[in-house]
């Protein structure tokens, strides 16, 4: 391995194969990278932050050779692959990268919360094709309650992304989170982000994880 390889490797949690409806359109694969830059109270993948976390060390093109095994999978249906986390824009070098090796006809999703800097998601942005947005909720107190982070951020850099013309290939998480917002509340986000020029929501309820004492 050269020197640039060892720079492009980086920490993957785990890849989900054959996932059908849930990352976009047909079948793709999930990526999911170490690190995030929010820490929500509900954390589906809270070993994201765990510094000595199990990860694969993959550089681009060895996870292009892995995720290989599914090309027929992902031509016949359109599919591809869908990078998350954590938070996949934190590694838009590696995805930059991974889209000039991979077949073009793989579809390039990211689930994201848009908690990056302008230049990682301009970076990266001639490489997707279809974004996630977790969105949390647009009240600035309750996403600072629920992630520890400013929404201000997440909602400029959408309005950026709106912009550039892609709002129909975006689609806005809006859950309805237990102990923090309201049903009224998630539709005082949806109208807000209606009036950006979003199109396409997924409203869903959070199931509160109750850890039971041992």
């Amino acid at each position: 391995m050269n020197s640039a390889e060892c720079i492009m490797e980086v920490p993957i949690i785990g890849i989900s194969r054959h996932r059908l409806g849930v990352d976009g359109k047909g079948i793709t694969s999930l990526v999911a990278f170490h690190g995030c830059t929010l820490h929500c109270r509900y954390c589906l993948n809270p070993q994201c932050l765990v510094p000595d976390s199990m990860c694969l060390m993959m550089t681009p093109d060895e996870l292009c050779d892995e995720l290989m095994i599914d090309d027929l999978y992902f031509q016949a249906t359109g599919g591809g692959v869908c990078f998350g986390g954590g938070e996949p824009l934190l590694r838009s070098d590696f995805i930059r990268e991974f889209r000039s090796l991979a077949p073009m006809a793989w579809h390039i999703t990211v689930e994201t919360s848009l908690q990056v800097t302008q230049k990682q998601l301009e970076e990266v942005f001639p490489c997707i094709d279809h974004y996630i947005v977790d969105i949390k909720d647009t009240s600035p107190d309750i996403y600072r309650r629920y992630t520890g982070g400013q929404v201000e951020r997440a909602l400029g850099h959408l309005q950026w992304l709106v912009n550039e013309g892609v709002a129909h290939r975006i689609v806005v998480r809006l859950p309805h989170i237990p102990d923090f917002n309201s049903d009224d509340d998630v539709k005082r986000s949806r109208r807000l982000l209606e009036n950006m020029g979003i199109t396409h929501f997924d409203e869903f309820n959070y199931i509160k994880n109750i850890k039971l004492s041992d």
